[in-house]
């Protein structure tokens, strides 16, 4: 049955790029969801990386897990209707090839979560993780090993089929899971066009600065910098990117601006430490909200170049 060793070649081969995805898709949610339900003082910051990691997980999951399922299901109908003998040394070398690549991951998941609890990270995030790589690998190896060792394939076995019943249970209760702790897609288009919109914000800052550097007082609108020959701002940075609503520009005071827009979202710890720019790390509420405008002042520091104080 020489004719079908290539196709099987390829099931094992994709099964094993699937079988990675999977289980490491898996690992990250709980991962995830260890990291937002387990308290700890280093985690303050950590939201923005947890619900990357946890979107992550839930596209490969969602594409992975049924491509490694479905090629599953091939391989044993192939055995049993020996398209594939079961002693054949294709098999037994493709399936060990498997449980080595599967070795040499889990090592080092295993070495990252014990260098992680050297590195400070609680006792109990540590047992957590730690548990949960020891299951999946427990799961991984013992299937493979029950398979390459079973002779009898005539028939369904009993013993695949509920491994193959309660990992898809647990797959599927990982991907479920997963949309409890990650940011709604909906919400986080929203918090990114705030964050475009601080971003505008701030270019339209910057630029107001460096009029009052040049006539040592602030323009009346924001037409007045247009007209000045070393401002240079993107007029794409006078609206709000998705409604192309104007942002509002107010003089409160001879050293005090603002400038007015409607947010889509209340800004939080998780969405400003996403935000690169000076501006975008001040607080906001949803709605319609005016944001204070920060004013440099120009000392002879580095060459009498403008700091912000």
């Amino acid at each position: 049955m020489n004719n079908h060793n290539a196709k099987f070649a390829f099931y094992y081969l994709l099964s094993l790029t699937a079988l990675i995805f999977t289980a490491l898709s898996v690992g990250m949610i709980v991962f995830g969801i260890i990291d937002s339900t387990v308290a700890d003082a280093l985690n303050y910051n950590s939201y923005n990386s947890v619900d990357a990691q946890l979107k992550f997980a839930i596209s490969a999951l969602f594409i992975a897990a049924p491509i490694y399922y479905f090629l599953s299901h091939l391989i044993n109908r192939g055995l049993r209707k020996k398209e594939l003998e079961i002693d054949s040394s294709l098999r037994r070398w493709l399936t060990y090839f498997i449980i080595l690549v599967a070795s040499v991951i889990i090592l080092g998941v295993f070495i990252n979560v014990i260098n992680n609890f050297l590195s400070g990270e609680l006792t109990i995030s540590f047992i957590l993780k730690a548990l949960t790589v020891l299951v999946i690998a427990v799961a991984v190896f013992s299937f493979y090993f029950y398979d390459i060792k079973r002779q009898e394939t005539s028939k369904k076995d009993l013993v695949l089929s509920l491994f193959a019943w309660i990992s898809g249970f647990l797959v599927l209760a990982a991907f479920v899971s997963a949309w409890f702790f990650v940011t709604p897609p909906k919400m986080a288009r929203a918090n990114l066009l705030d964050q475009k919109l601080s971003n505008n914000i701030y270019q339209l800052e910057d630029a107001v600065n460096n009029y009052y550097a040049e006539y040592q007082i602030l323009p009346n609108n924001l037409e007045e910098l247009k007209n000045v020959k070393n401002i240079y701002f993107d007029p794409k940075n006078l609206v709000d990117p998705e409604t192309k609503q104007p942002i509002e520009y107010r003089v409160d005071g001879d050293k005090e601006f603002s400038f007015c827009a409607n947010y889509r979202t209340a800004s939080s710890v998780d969405v400003r430490d996403n935000m690169s720019y000076g501006i975008g790390n001040r607080e906001h509420s949803a709605g319609y909200y005016c944001v204070p405008g920060q004013l440099w002042i120009v000392e002879s520091v580095n060459g009498g170049l403008p700091v912000k104080r």
